[in-house]
């Protein structure tokens, strides 16, 4: 049972956490704008595609939709897809994007943590790189487990980014490239602020999800897969892959 005080402090740091993925929307939405048209795109369709469970059109969650880039994959495949960010900024880029690429999705400002949906709502939740960036991953993902309907499939791709300090860099192809100095230090902040830091992962989440009541495959490094476009530089932190369906 969470105190007030330490209620208190959750709000403080989600209000951080939201305004500086405010400020970076921008830059962020450049780099998914260029992933969807290049050829990561169709890599990581052809990821997802393997993974997803029977059924057209499959209603999905896009947990932490940033700037729209599984919002728009899954439109692409027909689906029925609900985006939702606690960036107001990431929301509108997301918008554009989409009007964009000529997707369409329904685009909600809501916490990861506190889903304001039904019971088995969803076909498929997916998220990624949003968990290393959660207060409360733990209550993120015992929330996605109740939205999920029964034989629901969880896809979750981020990286362990606890022990690793983010730096400013020169390289333009980068995807981090163009980001200030101040807002480096504060996501490093951030970061270190935050429980799932301290978690060595994904083996952290393949007990939490089992427990939760997931099957659970991982894939360690899921970079070799989706990263093929020579014009984007990534980080040398591992992707790793979550693939989990509800069992009960």
């Amino acid at each position: 049972m969470k105190t007030q005080e330490m209620l208190a402090k959750e709000e403080a740091l989600e209000k951080r956490i939201e305004s500086y993925w405010d400020k970076r929307s921008p830059a962020f939405s450049d780099v998914r704008r260029r992933e969807l048209a290049g050829v990561d795109a169709a890599l990581w369709q052809q990821l997802i595609e393997r993974r997803l469970p029977e059924g057209s059109p499959l209603r999905v969650l896009d947990v932490g939709t940033g700037a729209g880039f599984f919002a728009i994959l899954f439109s692409r495949l027909r689906h029925t897809v609900t985006g939702i960010d606690m960036s107001a900024g990431m929301l509108a880029e997301a918008q554009k994007n989409l009007e964009a690429f000529g997707c369409r999705a329904e685009l909600r400002k809501m916490n990861a943590q506190q889903l304001d949906f039904s019971d088995a709502s969803f076909d498929v939740v997916i998220s990624r790189n949003l968990t290393w960036t959660l207060p409360d991953a733990m209550q993120a993902y015992r929330e996605w487990h109740r939205v999920l309907k029964a034989g629901g499939i969880l896809l979750n791709f981020d990286s362990d980014c606890g022990e690793t300090t983010f730096s400013a860099t020169g390289d333009q192809a980068c995807v981090h490239a163009g980001i200030g100095e101040a807002l480096i230090a504060e996501c490093n902040a951030i970061k270190d602020e935050l429980r799932i830091s301290t978690h060595r992962r994904p083996i952290w989440d393949m007990g939490l999800l089992t427990a939760l009541g997931f099957s659970v495959q991982v894939d360690a490094d899921i970079a070799p897969l989706v990263h093929g476009d020579d014009r984007l530089h990534y980080d040398d932190v591992p992707l790793f892959g979550i693939y989990a369906k509800k069992v009960r």
